[in-house]
């Protein structure tokens, strides 16, 4: 038997009461990846949903974007929306879809709109003061 395609869709209206939630983080976030400061910010925010980590959003402005590269990667969340990538590029060194962003996602999650999150695996640390 061969699977559908598979379909994309907001599942908010089928499960209101998914916890989510997004609040301001009062301290400061510093991303490092191959020996540069890949963002440093006092302004990201702090997305705690039931059945994952903790993550970090920062604004674009308090990233190197000459460092970050555009992805053809994408993926779909279903409580979030539609999500694209970018790469770190340092030098020589890659880090391959490390950072991720939700241009345009759905109305229940609008604060994290064009904030961008980094894999912690796939950077050198994600420093949190």
């Amino acid at each position: 038997m061969v699977d559908g395609p598979k379909i994309a869709r907001n599942k908010w209206p089928e499960n209101p009461g998914y916890e989510l939630t997004v609040t301001p983080f009062e301290g400061r976030v510093r991303v490092r990846f191959a020996g540069a400061t890949v963002a440093d910010s006092r302004s990201a925010l702090l997305l705690l949903e039931q059945g994952h980590s903790p993550v970090y959003y920062l604004p674009r402005q308090d990233l190197r974007m000459e460092l970050l590269r555009p992805s053809e990667h994408r993926s779909h969340c279903p409580y979030k929306g539609h999500c694209s990538y970018y790469s770190i590029v340092v030098g020589d060194k890659v880090s391959e879809n490390a950072i991720w962003s939700y241009e345009d996602p759905y109305p229940e999650i609008r604060e994290i709109t064009g904030l961008v999150a980094f894999y912690p695996n796939r950077v050198d640390a994600i420093d949190v003061e």
